[in-house]
C-alpha cells in the first residue's frame, strides 16, 4: 500500500512539473488547453445513502473550443474536458472502499471576465470501480455525475476552487440502488496554455 502511495505521489508530482513547463497564459483562449491536477472530499447529503465521505484525486486535460460568447455577464467560453481519477476513497460505515474511475465527460463554462479570477460552471460524469460495494451491499461499479461552481484563480498558473454535487450509483445494474450523495470542495492547480 505504502509503494502505491509513493507512486500516486511522484505521478502527481510529475504532472506538476509538466504543467509548469507548459507555455504560460493569463487566462483561457479559443483554441487552447487546460491541465489541472487536483484534490477534493466531502460528506453525504440526504437523498441517498448517509453517514459517508469521500476523498478522490485526479488529473484533467480540456479542450477550449469557443471564443467568449453570449449575452452581457453570461458571456463564456465552453471546455470540454476529461479526467481520470487514480484515486477515489468511500468512507462508510461498513468499509472503506478504495477505487479509480474516469470522467470522458466534462462540459465547462469559463466565463468570460477581465480580471485574474474566472467564475465556471461544470457538469461532468463518468464511471468508478472500486474494492467493496459502494454503498455497501450493491455494486463494485458506480457511475458518477456531478455538478459545480468555481472560480480560477488566473495567472502564471491556474489554481481553482469550486463547490461540487456528486451522485454515485449503480444505475439499476443490482437491486437496491439507494446510490450516494455528496457535496464537495475541490482544488486544482494547473495550468492554461497556447494551440500546439
Amino acid at each position: 500500500m505504502t509503494r502505491s502511495i509513493r507512486r500516486l505521489g511522484l505521478f502527481f508530482l510529475t504532472l506538476l512539473l509538466a504543467a509548469s513547463l507548459a507555455v504560460a497564459q493569463d487566462r483561457p483562449e479559443e483554441g487552447g488547453h487546460e491541465l489541472q491536477v487536483w484534490t477534493g472530499g466531502g460528506r453525504s447529503v440526504p437523498g441517498g445513502t448517509k453517514d459517508t465521505s469521500v476523498w478522490n484525486a485526479g488529473v484533467r486535460y480540456g479542450w477550449i473550443l469557443t471564443a467568449p460568447h453570449g449575452p452581457g455577464f453570461l458571456a463564456g467560453r465552453f471546455e470540454l474536458a476529461v479526467e481520470a481519477v487514480p484515486a477515489f476513497v468511500v468512507f462508510q460505515p461498513a468499509n472503506t472502499a478504495y477505487g479509480a474511475g474516469v470522467n470522458p465527460v466534462g462540459l465547462k463554462w469559463i466565463f468570460a471576465t477581465r480580471g485574474h479570477v474566472a467564475p465556471y460552471m461544470e457538469l461532468n460524469g463518468g464511471t468508478l470501480f472500486t474494492t467493496h460495494e459502494v454503498p455497501a451491499g450493491t455494486s463494485t461499479v458506480n457511475f458518477t455525475s456531478g455538478a459545480a461552481f468555481g472560480l480560477h484563480f488566473l495567472g502564471n498558473h491556474a489554481w481553482s476552487l469550486d463547490a461540487r454535487y456528486m451522485h454515485i450509483s449503480n444505475a439499476g445494474l443490482t437491486v437496491p440502488n439507494p446510490g450516494v450523495n455528496t457535496v464537495q470542495v475541490r482544488l486544482g492547480f494547473g495550468k492554461f496554455f497556447g494551440k500546439k
